[in-house]
């Protein structure tokens, strides 16, 4: 008899003990961390932009936080080439343009994925069509130097012309964009 009133104790203590805990409030969760940016190297990009006169490119060199790979590096200048020139350019891409998937062959063909604010944004002519379209293949090609050539797509889809006077339907090779 003494041996389950001990029992029937012990079991009574640990259902209080376990009460209590499931009944305390959770500890607080340390803050996250920042991404630690200090190890992380920095490296200078190229980015071209639109001149103010509107027929032709100039280049802008800018310090980045360098990209673990090659899909990153290109979403990282995409994005840099949306936030526009802080020199004297002026943003050749439309607002909101951004890279969704990039993919390189091993024969240097970028399948670029941009998001469709690339195609629906885009109000230009013939000349900010080339702008824009220069603009994004010749800072890919002077910062990630395995791409050969560039094809194109936007929000999943083939894009057959940006603005009606380029075709987008084939790669674009990177050396026709001096």
């Amino acid at each position: 008899m003494r041996r389950v009133a001990i029992a029937v104790l012990v079991l009574a203590v640990l259902a209080w003990a376990g009460w209590h805990w499931l009944r305390r409030p959770p500890a607080p969760r340390p803050p996250a961390a920042a991404a630690d940016t200090a190890a992380a190297g920095v490296r200078a990009a190229r980015l071209f932009f639109a001149a103010p006169s509107g027929d032709s490119l100039v280049s802008e060199s800018r310090e980045m936080v360098e990209a673990a790979g090659a899909r990153e590096r290109i979403a990282a200048l995409v994005a840099e080439l949306d936030r526009g020139p802080r020199g004297g350019g002026v943003a050749a891409l439309p607002a909101g343009t951004a890279a969704l998937h990039a993919f390189i062959d091993e024969r240097g063909l970028l399948t670029l994925d941009l998001t469709r604010a690339f195609q629906q944004g885009f109000r230009g002519g013939a000349g900010g069509e080339y702008l824009a379209i220069a603009s994004l293949v010749r800072t890919l090609a002077a910062n990630v130097p395995e791409v050969k050539r560039v094809q194109i797509v936007c929000g999943g889809e083939p894009l057959a012309t940006l603005g009606g006077h380029l075709p987008l339907d084939q790669p674009l090779d990177v050396a026709d964009w001096p």
